[in-house]
């Protein structure tokens, strides 16, 4: 093994999981969808983003749908995920060969030309009643040092995933949820999510989100990243995990699903909203901070947080809905995600107010 650089860092961090009967083959409204799909992905106009089926990657052996990766190809698991409508993820990176990933404590690691991350939406036969399905894979590839993002659709055979840069839906019945329209984003939406200061930039790929079961430690010793710290004082935590303090697990939660957009360089910098776990103030928290813009989305009501108060609080209220002009986020969710909304709530309320 090659010598590596190594330091020692102290992140300070405060300290969230989100977290579904599923369709059935034979389900008409799936069906209908299934000749447009195919015959997308067999268009060679699709080709110039992409390989135009999930298999000419190479990246699993054996059957597909179990996901088996291959050579170069590794999984890696986050502490406070990103909520999909209750869909289960399973994410790997792909390195070329004799590359590896650049550490960074407060953004995405860096990554080489050539990387592409992974990431599958799944339902499994407990939310469903039915058998595990996937929906989706997206990736995301890096070359001559830019990002882009390609979604791929699974058949009802789950024997393949083809690229559809257009995006779609799918019509899911989900146990303690019921049916719902699940959104597939098309290419060009995966950049609000993404974007930081201009430039498409991956989000979960972080320290905070990373350090879990001793993998980044792992990669070191692989020879996948090139270096690793030695003092490490604290990350992300589940936020389904109630041994945890709620301060965070509320705080791991806003970080992972409104800190890659509500921060600075943001694509939702202009709210002047800091919601990763280092914001430097309550203020930029939004505690009793009012909305750069009133209108349908803030309810009528005057600050993204009020301590004690959740009900009056702007955070809440837009949580809390589907209404495309109120929902926050405004992308990736047909379903509000009660648990996420009730443990904001239960965080709001334990708030003390200085007044």
């Amino acid at each position: 093994m090659r010598v590596k650089n190594s330091w020692v860092i102290t992140l300070s961090l405060l300290g969230v999981t989100l977290a579904c009967n599923f369709f059935e083959p034979e389900d008409e409204g799936i069906n209908r969808k299934l000749p447009e799909l195919v015959d997308a992905a067999e268009n060679p106009e699709q080709a110039q983003y992409g390989k135009t089926k999930l298999s000419d990657y190479g990246f699993f052996k054996g059957n597909l749908k179990e996901l088996n990766p291959t050579k170069n190809v590794f999984l890696y698991e986050v502490n406070a995920p990103l909520f999909t409508d209750y869909a289960l993820k399973k994410r790997f990176i792909y390195l070329p060969d004799n590359t590896e990933m650049k550490y960074s404590a407060q953004e995405a690691f860096g990554f080489p030309n050539g990387a592409i991350l992974i990431k599958n939406f799944y339902y499994s036969s407990e939310q469903t009643g039915a058998t595990d399905r996937i929906i989706e894979t997206r990736l995301l590839l890096k070359k001559n040092d830019e990002w882009s993002a390609l979604p791929y659709i699974w058949n009802n055979d789950q024997t393949e995933a083809y690229l559809d840069v257009t995006g779609g839906s799918r019509t899911i019945t989900l146990k303690e949820h019921g049916s719902f329209e699940y959104v597939i984003p098309n290419f060009k939406q995966c950049k609000n999510c993404h974007d930081l200061n201009g430039k498409f930039s991956p989000i979960g790929t972080t320290a905070r989100q990373l350090l879990k079961n001793g993998q980044i430690m792992n990669w070191f010793h692989e020879d996948k990243l090139s270096a690793y710290p030695m003092i490490l004082t604290s990350s992300l935590e589940d936020y389904t995990d109630t041994s945890k303090s709620l301060n965070l697990r509320a705080r791991s939660y806003l970080d992972g699903n409104c800190g890659y957009c509500h921060r600075p360089g943001g694509s939702a910098k202009n709210s002047g909203l800091d919601l990763r776990i280092f914001s430097p103030t309550e203020f930029s928290l939004g505690v009793l901070k009012g909305p750069v813009a009133a209108g349908k989305g803030s309810g009528g009501l005057q600050y993204d947080i009020v301590p004690g108060s959740p009900e009056e609080s702007i955070l809440h209220y837009r949580m809390n809905s589907i209404d495309p002009a109120v929902m926050m986020p405004e992308l990736g969710r047909s379903l509000i995600h009660k648990e996420g909304v009730a443990l904001i709530a239960e965080w709001i309320r334990n708030m003390q107010s200085e007044s």
